[in-house]
């Protein structure tokens, strides 16, 4: 069976092993797994203290067998290590604006309007990916801008992990700033995470960034057990105040589970609905962030693993097709557009080169479904996997020696690229800064023709997309 798995994947020319890419896939994972039960807090508006009309369990087990099949294409097919899941940013507009439109139209159930509006978009992915316009636009990006990207994904996961730690908190003066408690749980729990993956990987032991994890989460429970004992006055003191350790953290409520059902939200889209003149802009709006995400996202993992060849990233088409399978697959099941996860970029960092790391991500979704309490434990303390994100953010970065510094039409697109992600939150928004100024300073500095058509047209399309839809919807 090895050797089988071995010459399919190509695991000796990728220079890795079977347990290696089982041990990248896991790492994915568990840096993702929060997807699994923040994705219906959103969808079913718990998140916002409201109720959308969905079913959040449905929309759990949604979560999971969209994200499932999709990474199964991807690692089958694609052959990359790249996993899928209902993406963040997505699950926001689909709430927040493409449900409240839906309602101020009139329909009875504005959800299954939102959901309509994803399965078009989705099928609009798969025409453009038949196509080859989505690999086009891909292949049509400089090495400088796709440094750029891989770079700019790894400051937005580093920036996440600061976040999740708790490390970097918002300041209504200065935007963010640094929590001053220092000795809280959270850190403790962050910087031990941080210091073992660290050590290990300087000495080169295999895992590294899994064993963090696992160290991170020792210390939490004992962290825990430790603040159990304390008496309710010691509890809020400053060390224990504002901390996640006491208000997101939660014991596994045992151990096995079954799944629930996915009837409440399973074909149950109103495809009708979004195809009238006035959903046309949502469609839009889902399928440039799609489209975006997923660019970045295939860029940057594929320039950080070593497997785009001369900028080119292998099987491209059949990773584009992946994503929209993803997104129809979703929609059809009831959660919103499934896209390539950044997070991928942890078990490439761990070692995975090859579409087995996805795959046994994809194996660990579906497992998810029947052990969802020890999950839930992992996902309800971000600190835990915060480490992980900094320690793939901070390698992700070499990618910037790459960029032509010399050249300032390089050079300025991708750093507006670097910067947009994390200052954005949004890996599309980012990408858009850099695909809008790259076109545009290479026409007025007289080098038009340096650029392809694809990126005119693109530009040209962002710009109106920003100036006429977004500015609309929000």
């Amino acid at each position: 069976m090895n050797g089988r798995l071995a010459a399919w994947f190509r695991l000796r020319e990728n220079h890795t092993t079977v347990r290696t890419e089982v041990l990248a896939g896991v790492t994915t994972f568990l840096t993702m797994a929060y997807i699994i039960f923040l994705q219906p807090a959103v969808l079913s508006g718990r998140l916002f203290g409201g109720d959308t009309g969905m079913d959040f369990g449905a929309v759990t087990t949604a979560t999971c067998l969209s994200a499932a099949l999709a990474t199964l294409v991807m690692g089958w097919w694609a052959r990359l290590p790249i996993a899928l899941a209902p993406g963040m940013g997505e699950n926001f507009f689909f709430v927040l604006t493409a449900i409240p439109v839906a309602a101020k139209l009139g329909h009875e159930e504005p959800w299954r309007a939102a959901l309509g509006a994803v399965f078009v978009a989705g099928i609009l992915f798969f025409g453009l990916s038949l196509l080859g316009l989505r690999k086009r636009l891909i292949d049509a990006v400089s090495p400088s801008l796709k440094s750029g990207i891989a770079a700019g994904i790894g400051l937005f996961i580093a920036f996440l992990g600061l976040h999740n730690a708790g490390v970097i908190v918002a300041d209504p003066g200065t935007m963010v700033k640094l929590d001053p408690q220092w000795l809280s749980p959270d850190r403790i729990v962050f910087a031990l995470g941080l210091f073992v993956t660290g050590a290990l990987l300087a000495r080169g032991v295999r895992g590294a960034v899994l064993w963090g994890i696992v160290a991170a989460g020792i210390t939490t429970a004992g962290l825990r057990l430790a603040v159990t004992l304390l008496p309710p006055a010691a509890q809020a003191n400053s060390f224990l105040a504002g901390s996640q350790l006491l208000t997101r953290f939660e014991w596994a409520h045992g151990v096995v589970a079954a799944p629930p059902s996915l009837a409440p939200t399973l074909f149950q889209m109103d495809i009708g609905a979004a195809l009238s003149l006035a959903m046309l802009p949502l469609i839009l709006v889902f399928l440039f962030m799609d489209l975006f995400d997923t660019m970045g996202t295939l860029i940057g993992v594929t320039e950080q693993s070593g497997l785009a060849k001369d900028g080119q990233i292998p099987r491209a088409r059949q990773a584009l097709l992946a994503d929209a399978t993803g997104t129809v697959a979703g929609a059809l099941m009831g959660t919103s557009t499934v896209t390539s996860f950044i997070e991928s970029a942890a078990g490439v960092q761990q070692g995975g080169r090859t579409g087995l790391t996805a795959i046994t991500t994809a194996a660990l979704f579906l497992v998810a479904l029947c052990f969802s309490p020890i999950i839930a434990m992992v996902a309800s303390y971000p600190p835990m996997t915060a480490a992980a994100l900094v320690m793939v953010g901070a390698m992700m970065m070499k990618t910037v020696s790459r960029i032509d510094w010399d050249d300032t039409t390089e050079a300025l697109p991708a750093f507006l690229i670097m910067l947009g992600m994390p200052l954005t939150l949004s890996v599309g928004d980012g990408l858009a800064l850099g695909l809008v100024a790259y076109p545009a300073v290479k026409l007025l500095s007289g080098r038009g023709r340096e650029v392809s058509w694809p990126l005119y047209v693109l530009g040209f399309a962002l710009v109106l997309y920003f100036a006429l839809v977004r500015t609309r919807l929000g």
